[in-house]
């Protein structure tokens, strides 16, 4: 095979991979604008730790690549990138939070980043490609202000099917007239935007809590009617904004009950319903997938034939196909129907028996509890082993009357 075929082949490799990464991200949200200054960094921050506080597996992606603030705003700053295996391993800052910088790559705040267009491009697919992010339900792109290589780079890197842009703002016209570039931008290139944020709305009164219009208002209100696009929201320009920021702590983590963080949780909320809906029903569903809780009728601790007149069932615990817990409960006297609403109520989802009725497997069937009877052994926990595995021996129903 010739160079060019193995260039090729490299490149095809390269893209696999690529794809495969974004593959496991339910959703990104590129936070950009054109303008500077908007404070577009504080709101792809807070909103990574509103979206990740409300249970969401969340990535931070800072793409500023020659003005990276983001590990200074988190309390980062003297972090690292490491490895896992061949990939770049993201910091965490708490759980459903993990963060990627160029900053962590830097000997020094003074340290300046140079280099070109083509360059940029290569870090910005590293940044997706091989760093470990695992399974996101979002990913959150903080972009410089512009239309340049960096937003360039992401838009054209992302699958637009699941992803999307927020548009930052402040509320005055000289600023909407660049982030208008921003819109023009992502419809170009086919990136749906999820919304227009007015960052900088009103200043909070650090003495009254008063909200006061010191800037033009409504700036953004216009800019997203103008364009027939949603408002996600305004953000007031709060004094412990910029305190928390200065002293490298999370605004959302300090300071979670006031106003501005409530203004910061309902456009999570407004993202939730847009794209995320599913999100938490499917985590529910894939934690029921790998959690079980298995009843054994027992007598003497020995699986017997007789499912409603057994003298203990053995509760066994399973998660990731792995037995976690085992104990013995003496079931209520014996009653025709009386057993799978009691075993229900106890959080039993599966049952193992060598023989029931087939009333009682109907009153299970209705309650979404699984039952495999004939089965044969003696000891639940082996018993319970060998259906994981998949080398459960069943026979006849002995119990089928």
């Amino acid at each position: 095979m010739g160079q060019s075929g193995c260039q090729q082949v490299a490149q095809a490799a390269d893209e696999s991979l690529l794809r495969s990464r974004i593959g496991r991200i339910r959703h990104t949200f590129v936070v950009m604008s054109g303008k500077g200054g908007v404070g577009k960094s504080t709101v792809a921050v807070n909103l990574a730790i509103s979206l990740a506080m409300n249970g969401y597996r969340t990535g931070l992606l800072d793409v500023d690549l020659h003005g990276p603030s983001i590990p200074k705003m988190l309390g980062l700053g003297s972090e690292r990138l490491g490895y896992v295996g061949e990939d770049i391993a993201p910091v965490e800052l708490f759980e459903n939070l993990k963060v990627v910088s160029m900053g962590f790559l830097l000997k020094g705040s003074e340290d300046a980043v140079i280099m070109r267009g083509p360059m940029k491009a290569n870090i910005v697919r590293q940044f997706l490609e091989n760093v470990a992010w695992g399974d996101l339900d979002c990913l959150v792109v903080d972009c410089p202000p512009g239309t340049g290589d960096e937003p360039l780079s992401v838009a054209q890197m992302l699958d637009t099917a699941t992803s999307s842009a927020i548009v930052v703002t402040t509320p005055q016209q000289m600023a909407t007239i660049d982030v208008e570039k921003s819109i023009t931008f992502c419809r170009q290139l086919s990136l749906p935007i999820s919304g227009i944020i007015e960052n900088m709305s009103g200043f909070v009164c650090p003495h009254c809590n008063t909200i006061t219009d010191i800037f033009a208002s409504g700036g953004g209100q216009e800019l997203a009617s103008r364009f027939g696009i949603s408002l996600l929201g305004k953000i007031p320009l709060d004094p412990d904004i910029v305190r928390s920021a200065d002293s490298e702590r999370p605004y959302l983590q300090s300071f979670s009950t006031t106003e501005t963080a409530a203004r910061f949780d309902h456009i999570t909320e407004q993202l939730q319903v847009m794209h995320m809906q599913n999100v938490q029903q499917d985590q529910f569903n894939e934690k029921q997938e790998n959690t079980m809780r298995f009843a054994v009728p027992t007598n003497d601790r020995v699986l017997c034939a007789h499912f409603g007149h057994c003298a203990e069932f053995a509760i066994i615990d399973v998660e990731n196909n792995a037995i976690v817990s085992e104990e013995y409960i003496v079931p209520p006297p014996h009653e025709p129907g009386l057993l799978p609403g009691w075993l229900h109520e106890r959080g039993v989802n599966q049952i193992i028996a060598g023989g029931m009725g087939q009333r009682a497997q109907q009153l299970f069937a209705a309650k979404d509890v699984k039952v495999i009877t004939g089965a044969m052994g003696e000891c639940p926990r082996e018993v319970v082993e060998n259906y994981l595995k998949g080398t459960l021996v069943t026979g006849a129903n002995t119990c089928d009357h």
